[in-house]
């Protein structure tokens, strides 16, 4: 377990910061960008749980929460040489494997797309959403970072599905997609 008691280190001050295995990297690398844009959706998806209250969907986020704290762990652990370490926690194909399900049970109720929808509807889908967005911007950092180091293809695969989960999540909380608010195209001209 991680035990903090003292957060700040003054270690960050000149501008690096620390990696798993000790290594050093400039805050603004690739790597750290798609940390922290794990972070980010981390804490957006925090605030759709909190839209939500009490539900199994809440459960379910809440879940996955804690798998975006792995991994970040898994994007800040260096690969050496393409082979892992085995203390190394990384992302693994059965996690992935349990976002494609919860997707495919969620979407078995759901009519089909007849156009593209607007973010919106129910306060808690329009959250959800919000997370959605910001969980392609990680995995677009995270794909950014894989052309100049090594990481963990299960890691992307997860930000790949998660955003798909948020988009099937937000259509359910939407009354099962009755509530989704519709793309018009050319409405405002």
């Amino acid at each position: 377990m991680v035990k903090l008691n003292k957060i700040y280190t003054r270690t960050g001050d000149s501008g690096t910061t620390g990696l798993v295995d000790g290594s050093r990297l400039p805050k603004h690398a690739p790597r750290m960008q798609a940390v922290g844009d794990v972070d980010e959706a981390n804490s957006a998806i925090g605030i759709a749980v909190v839209a939500m209250g009490e539900t199994i969907e809440a459960t379910w986020l809440t879940m996955i929460q804690n798998d975006l704290f792995d991994l970040g762990a898994d994007l800040a652990t260096p690969i050496p040489d393409g082979a892992d370490e085995p203390w190394a926690l990384r992302i693994i194909a059965s996690q992935v494997q349990r976002l494609e399900d919860q997707i495919d049970a969620m979407n078995a109720d759901l009519a089909p797309l007849d156009s593209f929808i607007l973010p919106g509807g129910s306060p808690a889908a329009a959250a959800v959403h919000l997370a959605r967005a910001i969980t392609r911007r990680a995995e677009r950092s995270a794909t950014a970072a894989a052309t100049d180091v090594a990481l963990n293809r299960q890691a992307l695969a997860y930000l790949n599905r998660l955003s798909d989960l948020l988009f099937v999540l937000a259509r359910r909380l939407n009354g099962n997609g009755e509530a989704d608010v519709k793309w018009v195209p050319g409405a405002s001209r």
